[in-house]
């Protein structure tokens, strides 16, 4: 049984924000899933484009998928899907967005995880951000990666 990790970040700046992207960019692979839950506002999207830009490596266009429901990012080493659901009123929604297929083949980046209901992946990395004075807070849980846990207390 892997042992569970919890962290917990103050992230003074954006650029600490980005720092943790760039970390979590090197360590993900498809299969994995980032759930990212906080207010609106408490930099959910923006920790998600610094992690798909460090991804790709390059400063690649990344829209809120508010209304879209779903961005998707073609990496050569696995898709990454950035999903938004917000609006979503039922659980049920999730597979007619084809998010189940994507949680066993792609990275999948999850804001409003809440809307998952039974469809939350068992070895998902949740991420609650909040704001902390002029920066944000961001606790984090995860099991079985000491590598990522390491990365991330240099951030």
């Amino acid at each position: 049984m892997s042992v569970q990790m919890r962290l917990s970040l103050f992230l003074e700046n954006e650029q600490a924000t980005d720092a943790l992207g760039a970390v979590l960019a090197r360590h993900l692979q498809p299969g994995d899933t980032v759930l990212l839950s906080g207010p609106i506002g408490a930099g959910k999207s923006h920790l998600s484009r610094a992690l798909i830009r460090a991804r790709l490596g390059r400063d690649e266009e990344v829209p809120s998928p508010t209304f879209t429901l779903v961005q998707t990012y073609e990496d050569p080493q696995g898709d990454i899907w950035h999903a938004d659901l917000y609006r979503l009123t039922h659980p049920h929604d999730v597979l007619e967005l084809g998010l189940d297929d994507a949680f066993d083949q792609a990275i999948c980046l999850i804001e409003w995880p809440d809307r998952l209901g039974a469809s939350v992946p068992q070895e998902a990395i949740r991420i609650s951000l909040s704001a902390k004075g002029d920066g944000r807070q961001a606790d984090i849980s995860f099991s079985g990666r000491p590598g990522l846990a390491k990365a991330m207390q240099d951030v």
